[in-house]
């Protein structure tokens, strides 16, 4: 199996063998879900680790939740309601729509709040390495003491703070040293919730949180980190930073993995912007399958644009998979032979997860064995069909 590296900027092998991969997936802000997106990114990791266990290897599949932060706390003042309540009903949400999308639970799904602890360990060997300082209560991370800040996304150093300002920085917090400085952890405003630490009732950075909670369940050493490609720069280049710099083991990852943005009307799909597909509409329309087929006969790494009407020519596929898989196989004739289908469907997916060739594959076999069902013994056939089908995440109901 291989996948493309962001650091890197090449496919290299990801192992399958010995001890389990380490897989952290950057979650979702619950505070307004969950958009097609959303689910493109979250099955991509899906789809992943499927593979990773079809082919035999053994995988541990954490994602987070970004359970405390200022979209959140923004949202429920609108709403009147605790950003608890927020955050709790939204992430029930996504959670339940990525379920009727077929999606493997994660072996961890993992709350920021819980990991108050770690982070403050983390930010705490940062201070002690002069790489952090404190600020009114609040502490940072003091980019221009790390020079190799910037290996992930390769954005020049006199580029980054533009970048940086579209993506929640704030150049003009008066605590920071250097407007690129990114926070660690923050004293709170006046009606904040609160969490302990040695520098103030506050809580935590949004970058270190991911770092906590990545190194308590993965080590300081992982296999796969994954995420939208939005997440580049500045959040996954801080967590590079941060997270090497205090453990002092690198890599942070050995693999980059990032997801290309789903566009709808012209723009990024977006919560900001308002331009959502939600999954629940989709639904009530759509079975998961069908959705599944549309989204990835994109590859993951290439932006996209949803069209309305598109998803439609998937509506067969989805149908005839699940024909083929419930059809009586127990004919007269030849075997059919589903060997060279699993084959080219293995190698695809082996090649930077090429779902669009994987696709074909699995639609050619379906074809061949509609086709044989009268006349020939379909079933090994069959058993392949399903089994690769469920690599992809299809449920194969009709």
């Amino acid at each position: 199996m291989r996948l493309y590296n962001t650091q890197s900027g090449a496919i290299e092998p990801v192992r399958i063998d010995g001890d389990p991969l380490g897989m952290y997936v950057c979650g979702v802000t619950p505070y307004d879900t969950t958009h097609a997106g959303h689910a493109f990114n979250f099955l991509t990791f899906d789809i992943i680790a499927r593979f990773v266990r079809y082919l035999g290897g053994e995988i541990t599949y954490v994602q987070n939740v970004t359970d405390i932060d200022d979209d959140i706390l923004r949202k429920s003042a609108e709403l009147g309601m605790t950003w608890l309540e927020l955050g709790d009903r939204e992430t029930a949400k996504f959670r339940n729509d990525m379920r009727n999308l077929n999606a493997l639970d994660p072996d961890h799904y993992v709350r920021a709040t819980e990991h108050t602890v770690e982070m403050i360990e983390l930010i705490t060997s940062l201070l002690e390495k002069k790489l952090a300082y404190e600020s009114q209560g609040s502490v940072y991370f003091d980019v221009n003491a790390d020079p190799d800040f910037g290996k992930l996304s390769k954005i020049p150093r006199g580029e980054m703070l533009a970048v940086a300002n579209e993506r929640g920085n704030y150049p003009d917090d008066p605590k920071k040293r250097h407007p690129l400085d990114f926070v660690l952890w923050q004293a709170a405003a006046p009606g904040e919730p609160t969490w302990p630490s040695p520098w103030s009732d506050g809580r935590p950075g949004w970058h270190i949180e991911c770092s906590a909670m990545a190194i308590r369940y993965l080590g300081p050493s992982i296999d796969i980190h994954g995420g939208g490609s939005d997440l580049i720069f500045p959040h996954h280049e801080c967590e590079i930073a941060q997270s090497e710099n205090a453990t002092g083991v690198t890599p942070f990852s050995r693999h980059w993995v990032h997801v290309g943005m789903v566009g709808y009307e012209g723009e990024k799909m977006s919560k900001s912007l308002g331009n959502l597909i939600l999954i629940s509409d989709l639904l009530e329309t759509y079975s998961s399958d069908t959705f599944r087929l549309y989204a990835f006969s994109h590859h993951y790494r290439e932006p996209w644009e949803y069209i309305d009407g598109e998803i439609d020519e998937w509506v067969t596929t989805a149908e005839d998979i699940a024909n083929a898989v419930a059809l009586p196989g127990d004919g007269m004739g030849d075997h059919l032979d589903a060997v060279p289908s699993r084959e080219r469907f293995v190698n695809a997916l082996s090649d930077d997860l090429n779902t669009g060739e994987a696709i074909k594959a699995l639609t050619e076999l379906t074809t061949d064995i509609l086709q044989a069902a009268d006349d020939d013994d379909i079933s090994d056939a069959q058993n392949t069909l399903r089994q690769l089908g469920e690599v992809l995440g299809l449920t194969m109901e009709r």
